[in-house]
């Protein structure tokens, strides 16, 4: 399963910081030892469903730590038996733009 998901804080004081709570939230997640890569919207993490869901269930309450309220916004894709993802999905959407490109 594929995870790819938003925390942020709200309802803190003013000179509470955003990034330092998503860091938090990263580090939770780069810790967690599953396969995971972040951008600029978005984390994305990968394994089996409860591993998965424990690692947003910390990563949200420690951005719980920096405000008074949490947004999470969560994506998944479940496909069961199917294991690096994360990275074969891109590999096929690479293939897939380069044999356009070849037309």
């Amino acid at each position: 399963m594929i995870v790819a998901f938003s925390v942020a804080p709200s309802g803190g004081t003013s000179s509470d910081s955003v990034h330092d709570a998503v860091a938090a939230a990263v580090r939770i997640v780069r810790d967690s030892g599953l396969p995971n890569r972040t951008s600029s919207m978005f984390t994305e993490i990968e394994g089996e469903w409860d591993e998965v869901m424990e690692v947003v269930k910390r990563a949200t309450l420690a951005v719980a730590e920096h405000g008074t309220r949490v947004s999470l916004v969560l994506k998944a894709d479940y496909r069961p038996g199917h294991t690096g993802e994360l990275d074969g999905k891109i590999e096929r959407l690479e293939a897939a733009l380069d044999a356009q490109g070849e037309g």
